[in-house]
């Protein structure tokens, strides 16, 4: 070899290291981060956590709510290997058309949905077809086994499991787990090496205050009172006047959320807590109790209403029947409104305000479900002549049930304003008590002693001469007022001369009260008042609902008691 061609190899040798190395250095530390994550890319998976919402139960543990493993299927595009029969059979299985299908598959892309979360026989029937390109992920299906059952209550999630109404929205953030996501590592042909790996991730359960059964009598009794009223809607609380957990709560019409997503804003909407309403007489609780915190009446202070009419602001109210001479007491049993305008007077415009802010009217109560509304009461400088005497019984003020409800609680449980929940414990996948909703924060809005003798008023509106006497229970006391209220018609802005709100808002036992209630009718057809059509709904859901509470008979207890001295 010529030393001139030794030169060249050398230089030839010693530039291809120099190439070498740049190249080396380049991928080695120029270019390092992108080849590695490339290089990842390749033997990493990435999978998504599965996240499955927690369970819904009732107080005695019975699900309302739980989550059942289904397929889904989707298509590789790249992959698919399907003539036309093979679509039109899919279709047929899927309850598709075949031209709908073939619209979804892309002329590009590895993947896309064709029908999620299948009945476990459809998806057997897909699998059976054999068409290549055609795959199934398990997916979580939100499935609320009750159907209609506290619909209001627990509300819906949608196809991805996204939270819509009721509780699965409220307590979204409970129900469910931080998903994320997992690397595996996979080999060449790309299957999984890893294992051991937790793939699911739990939320937390939900236990409910309502009772299964308490709630499937409420709305038994809300069917018939709709069927024999031919009502346009009605709607039912139940609630433990000391605590304020929600024993039932029902709405008519109701849905189904196994299927939440087609069903129409009238049937989903929860007339308890987003609805106002004038309350009418059920509103007297306000004049009654104020009047009686104030010493300006007792029980037997005398009001002569015999002239059956009164004008305030030169407009003249008048009583559905003339009385004489009434005492306060009689005026509340007999719904008088020449009486309860009276005492509204005595009682003063910036007292009625006062004492309806204290019985919460206006203001939320707090419930722990989506969409509640205020309500409203004027204050006193933007009353009009008239207001005194229209709020003072029941009108130019608007309430939600729940409002109602939590208002009559307070005489219930001697003075206490407390709040409506429907939620009592949130429990951890592990077991483990996260949270507690046993509400302590309750505040006195009038003495004991008011509360004790409005009470004994309220007993006789469901004894002889009362304007409820439809709504006493065999065997125990009940206490409570009705309520009659024209509705306003949107189209004249005025009231309405055939469309009526129907109520009845009471508690019993009455001394040692167990339950609660507030029954609204909305327009019901034959009847429209109060003691006729809503106290009778009153009377049987609490005449069940006491036997399956265990609750004894006061006349029972009474005799009782007489063996004993005896």
């Amino acid at each position: 070899m010529s030393k001139k061609r030794a030169v060249i190899l050398h230089t030839a040798i010693i530039f291809s290291f120099i190439l070498v190395s740049l190249r080396l250095a380049d991928l080695m530390i120029i270019d390092h981060k992108r080849l590695t994550a490339k290089a990842q890319q390749q033997h990493i998976k990435v999978e998504d956590i599965q996240v499955r919402r927690g369970t819904i139960f009732d107080r005695r543990g019975r699900e309302f709510a739980l989550n059942l493993e289904l397929e889904s299927l989707y298509c590789d595009p790249e992959a698919l290997t399907a003539d036309k029969e093979d679509i039109k059979k899919l279709a047929s299985l899927v309850n598709k058309e075949p031209r709908r299908i073939l619209a979804k598959i892309p002329d590009e892309g590895r993947f896309v949905w064709i029908k999620r979360k299948l009945a476990p026989e459809i998806a057997d029937k897909v699998r059976d077809l054999d068409i290549e390109g055609l795959g199934f992920v398990t997916e979580a299906k939100r499935v609320y086994p009750k159907g209609e059952l506290a619909s209001h209550i627990i509300g819906f999630v949608g196809i991805d499991n996204q939270a819509l109404e009721g509780v699965e929205l409220k307590f979204d953030k409970y129900l469910t787990a931080k998903g994320g996501k997992v690397l595996l590592e996979r080999d060449a042909s790309g299957k999984t090496l890893s294992s051991g790996v937790n793939m699911e991730a739990k939320g937390n359960n939900i236990v409910l205050t309502i009772d299964e059964v308490l709630q499937r009598l409420v709305e038994k009794e809300l069917d018939k009172a709709m069927e024999q009223w031919r009502a346009a809607a009605s709607s039912a609380i139940m609630m433990d006047p000391y605590t304020g957990e929600i024993l039932a709560l029902a709405n008519r019409p109701a849905y189904d959320p196994n299927r939440g997503g087609s069903v129409s804003g009238f049937e989903k909407r929860n007339r308890a807590i987003t609805d106002c309403y004038e309350p009418g007489s059920t509103f007297k609780i306000v004049i009654g109790a104020g009047s009686l915190e104030e010493k300006l009446v007792h029980p037997n202070t005398l009001f002569d209403v015999s002239k059956g009419g009164i004008q305030v602001g030169g407009k003249t109210i008048r009583d559905v029947h003339k009385y004489g001479v009434l005492t306060f007491k009689e005026v509340i049993q007999k719904s008088s409104n020449v009486g309860s305008i009276m005492a509204g007077i005595k009682l003063g415009k910036e007292n009625i305000y006062r004492y309806s802010k204290l019985f919460g009217v206006g203001d939320k109560t707090g419930i722990d479900l989506p969409g509640e509304v205020s309500g409203w009461i004027h204050k006193p400088e933007r009353w009009s002549g008239t207001s005194l005497g229209a709020i003072s019984i029941g009108q130019e003020v608007a309430v939600t049930p729940v409002q109602m409800l939590r208002a009559y609680s307070a005489i219930a449980n001697g003075g206490f304003l407390v709040r409506p929940h429907v939620v009592s414990e949130i429990i951890s996948p592990d077991n483990r008590i996260i949270a507690s909703f046993r509400d302590n924060d309750v505040q006195r809005i009038i003495s004991a002693k008011t509360a004790e003798t409005f009470k004994n008023i309220l007993k006789s509106v469901t004894e002889e001469g009362g304007t409820a006497k439809s709504a006493s229970v065999d065997g125990n006391q009940v206490a409570g007022k009705t309520g009659t209220a024209q509705m306003i018609d949107p189209a004249t802005k005025r009231y309405s001369r055939d469309k009526y709100v129907s109520s009845f808002v009471g508690f019993v036992p009455a001394d040692k009260p167990r339950l609660a209630m507030i029954v609204i009718v909305y327009e019901p057809k034959g009847q429209i008042y109060g003691g006729v059509v809503a106290a009778p709904v009153f009377r049987e859901i609490t005449r069940q609902a006491l036997s399956y509470l265990n609750v004894p008979r006061e006349d029972n207890l009474g005799q009782h008691a007489l063996l004993v001295l005896r």
